[in-house]
């Protein structure tokens, strides 16, 4: 399957790109890329790998779900033979929190 990073999801790699460069360096960022992408590619291969995010139970039933790649998780949705990631965050950001400001955003 082939996947599609989203507008949103795009904006959180690059916020991710400045926290981990402005707090770890290039060479961490490289690293995490490195396994964001690798994560992505399992993802294209194998789409019903994840897990379904325990913040989006209630919307069942849910297409969506979440891969951990590293200190991240990758949340997408598989619709018409594509991959739909939504978000690429940190797994100690409130996923809830996220939605909203996307819900306010819009």
């Amino acid at each position: 399957m082939k996947s599609v990073i989203l507008g949103p999801a795009k904006s959180d790699l690059q916020d991710l790109r400045r926290y981990i460069i402005n707090k770890f360096g290039n060479k961490t960022w490289l690293e995490t890329r490195s396994k964001i992408q690798q994560s992505i590619k399992q993802v294209e291969d194998f789409p019903l790998k994840g897990s379904n995010p325990p913040e989006l139970i209630d919307f069942q039933p849910t297409k969506y779900y979440q891969v951990i790649s590293g200190m991240n998780r990758i949340i997408y949705q598989i619709a018409n033979d594509t991959i739909y990631i939504h978000i690429i965050s940190d797994t100690r950001r409130d996923l809830k929190a996220i939605l909203a400001k996307r819900l306010l955003r819009t």
